[in-house]
């Protein structure tokens, strides 16, 4: 089960319906039935209020979302790419998800560029969406999530995060689950071994890399700064990295991988150079897609619970929708090692 952590927070002050009535120059009688989908007030004036309202970030709370008029519906999922099969399975059961509450779902990529993020979120905020998912976080650059708060629509943090801004988050404990990865390679006794995570602007991949080379060191090995790549959250990226780790005059015997399509571009180069994985090259994934479970590739990994996260972080976007709270939710999901052949275990093995 999740852990649940509210925090408070400084959201923008919240918009009343008085105030809506103010604006409109209407009674507070008349938002009242409006906001409620009754009859009592002509077409004219219900277009003019619903106008105004949103103008004014107006979210009304209470249960009633399914006869709100301001619900547009639709909620916005902004994912890196949808080349790497994690951020295809979220975006499939929030699809999912949604459907059943009776919501669709707009989805973007950003291919983690951050001029396209500004974007994304701008467009998603003139379609005024009823909330966003948002698993393209940067760490440093919030220019889209001021956006979406400016204009009042609720999102939530999948998996990373921005530093600058708090929000409702759902993800794994990417430290523990890291060190418990970098744990295992140090069991079979590898010493000589390099790490390739995402970009560092995600916090998931960072936090991955720091604890992959703290439990390194506390196990006296030390990782140098050639052997810290980060690159593509992609099988391309995976390979580059390769390219470079195995060139080298000094290959690592085991590579240690923040993403499971990061590991496959890994042992793809490294049978396109004659070695054998795991008994020349070890390597090991986060993320635990199906595919890299199978037999055929049999990669040892980390695996996220993609159908929880994704479910809970539309029900947090759902709970913020239809009742507006002051508090961020924190859902912190089990991981779990999964254990195949490319680390050097014997399927079935006691590891």
């Amino acid at each position: 089960m999740p852990s649940t952590l509210n925090t408070p927070t400084d959201r923008p002050t919240r918009v009343s319906a008085a105030a809506v009535a103010r604006a409109s120059g209407v009674s507070a009688a008349t938002v009242s039935y409006i906001m409620n989908g009754r009859p009592g007030a002509s077409t004219e004036t219900r277009r003019h209020v619903v106008k105004i309202a949103n103008e004014m970030g107006f979210r009304p709370s209470g249960n009633s979302a399914g006869r709100d008029p301001l619900l547009t519906r639709v909620v916005g999922l902004i994912l890196p790419n949808i080349v790497n099969q994690m951020y295809t399975g979220w975006a499939q059961h929030i699809i999912n998800a949604t459907a059943a509450e009776g919501f669709e779902v707009f989805v973007a990529t950003t291919q983690d560029d951050p001029e396209s993020l500004a974007q994304v979120a701008s467009t998603l905020a003139a379609r005024n969406v009823d909330g966003v998912i948002i698993a393209a976080a940067l760490r440093e650059d919030s220019r889209a999530l001021r956006t979406l708060r400016q204009k009042r629509i609720p999102y939530v943090y999948l998996s990373r995060r921005s530093d600058h801004l708090p929000g409702d988050f759902v993800g794994i404990d990417d430290d523990a689950a890291a060190a418990e990865l970098m744990g295992h390679i140090l069991e079979h006794g590898y010493r000589e071994i390099a790490t390739v995570i995402g970009p560092r602007f995600s916090t998931a991949s960072m936090a991955r890399e720091q604890a992959f080379v703290r439990t390194a060191s506390a196990a006296g090995v030390v990782i140098t700064g050639e052997r810290k790549i980060s690159t593509r959250l992609n099988s391309d990226g995976g390979r580059v990295a390769a390219e470079k780790l195995l060139g080298s005059a000094h290959p690592p015997r085991a590579i240690v991988c923040g993403s499971d399509e990061i590991a496959i571009g890994v042992v793809e180069h490294a049978l396109s150079l004659g070695l054998r994985i795991p008994e020349d090259v070890a390597v090991v994934g986060s993320d635990g897609l199906p595919r890299s479970r199978s037999l055929l590739i049999g990669l040892t990994t980390i695996v996220q619970p993609v159908k929880e996260m994704a479910e809970r972080s539309f029900e947090l976007l759902l709970d913020q929708i239809t009742h507006p709270r002051t508090t961020y939710a924190h859902s912190v999901c089990t991981h779990r090692i999964h254990i195949g052949r490319t680390c050097g275990c014997v399927p079935g093995s006691a590891h």
